[in-house]
């Protein structure tokens, strides 16, 4: 599996969650942040209202574009839908690794069929694990899970792994045992970051920007406390700074 593809520079591990309603505002906040991060998140809000479309122009802005729709369901309608969103100019696409590790590995096979097929450049294909708004009493009361959280994560990445997925999207807390058991050449995203002193909002398992990176993250997701700032420039280059050098690749 090839180490995955992280620029050095500090701001370019961020993607800005464009967690928002209208076309234009999304397109405005791309095209102000280009350059100052990475590149930018399109999740369920977004996708459902303007559809692939939505995809292709922001891709034409520029920037890493990392498609989180979070694709479960049986293996043959994954791949599917993985083969529908090959070509539209994300670079990188999930789905979650619950789905199991054929429904995976069957995502894995259609995102490199499709790509060679339309002669596109794969996309990385990732597994959400735990989702970042729930807890341990989450998972064990309402959901049944009789293992720890940190370990159901590190078994679903385990399971991404086998399947040939190129990486993982987990909180930040389980970031350092990530790391430690599937090596340095996969992929770890993490949502759940907030910069000192930012609200949690419906967050539970956070770090800080530095805080993660250290732990291993390769990918920060950051939403509001860019894209809800009265100057999302000025608040992504506050994050940039919290940053150390040192950490940046």
């Amino acid at each position: 599996m090839p180490a995955p593809e992280v620029p050095a520079e500090a701001g370019q591990r961020i993607l800005v969650a464009l967690d928002v309603d209208e076309r234009e505002r999304a397109l405005t906040l791309a095209r102000e942040l280009r350059g100052e991060v990475g590149g930018f998140k399109i999740g369920m809000r977004l996708f459902f209202r303007h559809g692939p479309r939505m995809v292709e122009e922001l891709a034409g802005v520029g920037g890493r574009l990392f498609l989180d729709l979070k694709l479960h369901d049986i293996p043959e309608t994954v791949a599917q839908g993985v083969r529908a969103l090959v070509g539209l100019g994300a670079h990188i696409i999930n789905v979650h690794a619950a789905g199991g590790l054929v429904m995976m590995r069957a995502a894995a096979e259609a995102a490199r069929t499709e790509a060679a097929r339309a002669g596109v450049p794969a996309p990385k294909l990732v597994a959400v694990t735990v989702l970042t708004s729930l807890e341990q009493e989450n998972l064990s009361r309402e959901l049944g899970f009789g293992d720890d959280l940190e370990s159901v994560v590190l078994a679903w990445a385990g399971l991404a792994k086998a399947a040939g997925l190129d990486g993982v999207v987990s909180s930040p807390l389980e970031l350092t045992a990530l790391r430690a058991a599937l090596g340095p050449d996969f992929l770890l995203i993490t949502p759940g970051i907030r910069p000192a002193g930012a609200q949690l909002q419906d967050q539970k398992r956070v770090m800080t920007p530095a805080q993660a990176v250290r732990a291993g993250a390769d990918y920060l997701v950051i939403g509001r406390p860019i894209t809800a700032a009265p100057d999302p420039v000025a608040a992504a280059r506050a994050i940039v700074r919290e940053l150390p050098a040192s950490e940046a690749g």
